[in-house]
């Protein structure tokens, strides 16, 4: 009865925590959204001033938002309004510290967003950082033509996450061939370096699973 109860209480912790800790991140996103689009609806445009007493309407700011933003889109779609961005944007380009960071953050949305792009789609093992430990890495980009004369004609970019946040990591640059491809979506490595590792890597290569200690190698049941 102990054992049953224990097994049922960790299976309980099992499904909750994914669901309580994702229901917590969409509820902070969308409080957060609320608090900072409503202040800047006017008050005879706001629905909730006509609500009685202090009832609001919870996800109405990321309503408003996703309306504003598919207007902008709209507009940006057409001659006036793609002339009055480039017009902004040539004002930015004149800050010098903006100018910078307002260049980068655009080529870093395009890239995600167009879906042309390579980055992030293919998971590799890397030696980093000494020979005989292995990392997961992303590859990020190919590199540029000063990189290839620098290292060697196939190096590329890696992003090395970190565990168990992989939003923050390293980059790095080396050739292809120091590089061992794995059978492993995004998804998938995302959720390995998440979990410190616990999730069994059993899409490894052999020659890696071979020099991995016994206690982490892949199960064979």
């Amino acid at each position: 009865m102990l054992r049953w109860l224990r097994n049922s209480f960790l299976t309980g912790i099992v499904i909750a925590t994914p669901l309580g800790v994702t229901a917590l991140l969409i509820i902070s996103f969308v409080g957060y959204v609320d608090r900072v689009v409503k202040p800047m609806i006017p008050a005879r445009y706001n629905p909730e001033t006509y609500l009685p007493g202090d009832f609001t309407i919870p996800g109405l700011g990321v309503a408003i938002a996703v309306v504003l933003l598919t207007a902008l889109g709209a507009l940006a779609a057409n001659i006036f309004g793609r002339s009055i961005i480039q017009l902004g944007e040539r004002l930015l380009e004149g800050v010098p510290l903006v100018r910078n960071v307002y260049g980068a953050l655009k080529q870093i949305v395009e890239t995600v967003f167009s879906g042309k792009q390579n980055s992030f789609k293919e998971v590799v093992l890397t030696e980093y950082p000494m020979k005989g430990l292995y990392v997961v890495a992303f590859v990020s980009a190919e590199g540029n033509s000063t990189l290839k004369e620098k290292i060697a004609d196939d190096v590329i970019g890696l992003f090395v996450p970190t565990t168990p946040n992989p939003t923050s990591g390293f980059l790095l640059y080396t050739s292809r061939a120091n590089t061992i491809p794995i059978n492993m979506s995004v998804e998938e490595a995302a959720k390995l370096i998440i979990s410190f590792g616990m999730v069994t890597p059993d899409k490894l290569p052999e020659t890696v699973q071979q020099e991995l200690p016994d206690e982490v190698k892949p199960s064979q049941t």
